[in-house]
């Protein structure tokens, strides 16, 4: 099975969003350096340091799938039926949008919970990562045992309230171990191994309870 990953950007109280649903302070390095990174959606350009540009270009190399929550997929109004990285998007909803305007673009409408949209997007992956965005599917799959690597691009700010990535974990504590760094400018990039015990080795039959 493909590993599974989760990865997002946060500010250093542990926030992905601000409490007005902003990401301008989390994303500002995105844009904030010369080298230019284009993505499989022509209106997603990034500039960025040569070290976070060679993390982001070996992440698009790297991810086969893609898993978000329905929340997200609504805010990013469906990334115009194009995500950026290019790989299959699974989204994880309690009910597929009745006005989908891209029925042929590669998004998979997921209602029976994260231990389906995880087998799916592992074998639409093969051999390549799956990438889970979004901080309630975040949170379930780290309950149910699904992750193997969380990657946090930090960012020096703090933003004191709004939505946190790892606010309702039931399962914890979540051991993880020391992290492989990479400094850019504005972020840090961080990514960290789980420690997975032994009875979550395998993919539950039962769905945790937090909503999507």
């Amino acid at each position: 099975m493909s590993r599974v990953i989760a990865d997002m950007s946060m500010s250093l109280d542990g926030f992905i969003e601000d409490g007005d649903g902003g990401v301008g302070d989390l994303f500002g390095w995105y844009d904030n350096g010369p080298v230019i990174t284009e993505t499989a959606n022509t209106g997603v350009t990034f500039r960025t340091t040569h070290a976070s540009a060679q993390r982001m270009r070996d992440s698009m190399r790297q991810v086969g799938a893609l898993i978000v929550g329905r929340r997200l997929f609504d805010l990013a109004k469906g990334w115009g039926g194009c995500h950026p990285m290019d790989v299959p998007v699974f989204v994880v909803t309690h009910h597929p949008p009745g006005d989908w305007q891209f029925p042929d673009a590669p998004f998979t409408f997921v209602t029976d919970g994260v231990t389906s949209a995880v087998r799916q997007a592992s074998e639409a992956a093969g051999d390549k990562l799956v990438a889970v965005a979004s901080a309630s599917v975040t949170q379930q799959c780290l309950d149910a045992g699904l992750l193997d690597e969380i990657h946090l691009n930090l960012v020096p700010v703090l933003l004191g309230h709004g939505v946190r990535w790892f606010d309702q974990l039931a399962n914890t504590p979540v051991r993880v171990d020391n992290p492989t760094i990479i400094e850019g400018d504005g972020v840090t990039h961080l990514v960290y191994p789980i420690h997975k015990p032994a009875s979550l080795a395998a993919l539950p039959e039962r769905e945790p309870t937090c909503p999507t």
